[in-house]
């Protein structure tokens, strides 16, 4: 009896397209437009942010170590501007605002 296979046969997927691809988290990048500036969009894995803790800037909540989440930037913005959001309020962003506001330099708890 031979070994069970346990990669998909035909390898990657090179139809796909760029930027569409999962990252080593197993997050998958996209663009976005809020508030007239296009955003990176990545969903994380609850798994690959094991031992960190974020918090939400969309309900100033802490986001629990391990839980998947969304990570979102300007795009003209380096890695500094970074920012962890729940998957909910990544989605109701347009529809509510967070009750503390933060300046850009505003420390990350």
């Amino acid at each position: 009896m031979s070994p069970r296979r346990n990669r998909p046969k035909g390898g990657d997927n090179p139809s796909a397209p760029p930027g569409e691809l999962g990252d080593r988290y197993g997050g998958f990048g996209r663009t976005e437009s809020w508030q007239d500036e296009e955003w990176s969009v990545r969903h994380v894995a609850g798994a690959s942010a094991a031992g960190k803790r974020y918090r939400c800037p969309g309900c100033d909540q802490e986001i629990p170590s391990g839980m998947p989440h969304v990570v979102a930037w300007p795009q003209h913005g380096g890695v500094e501007d970074r920012r962890h959001w729940h998957k909910a309020c990544w989605n109701a962003k347009d529809r509510r605002t967070s009750r503390v506001q933060r300046s850009r330099n505003a420390p990350k708890h």
